[in-house]
């Protein structure tokens, strides 16, 4: 079974992404994906969200 984590952040910057994906990539979790939210007046996006996934426990 598959596990899934989003992290949702409004500082879309590089480094605030950088310390995202090694915060949960040292946890155990995999990178799976990026999406970003954009404004109608800016090229810059107003939010991204970061996706990753694990194997999960198996529960009893």
């Amino acid at each position: 079974m598959v596990e899934y984590k989003v992290v949702e952040t409004s500082l879309v910057t590089d480094e605030s992404l950088q310390e995202i994906l090694n915060e949960w990539t040292s946890q155990g979790w995999q990178y799976d994906g990026m999406q970003f939210a954009m404004r109608e007046a800016s090229k810059r996006p107003a939010m991204a969200f970061v996706l990753f996934t694990r194997a999960a426990e198996k529960q009893a």
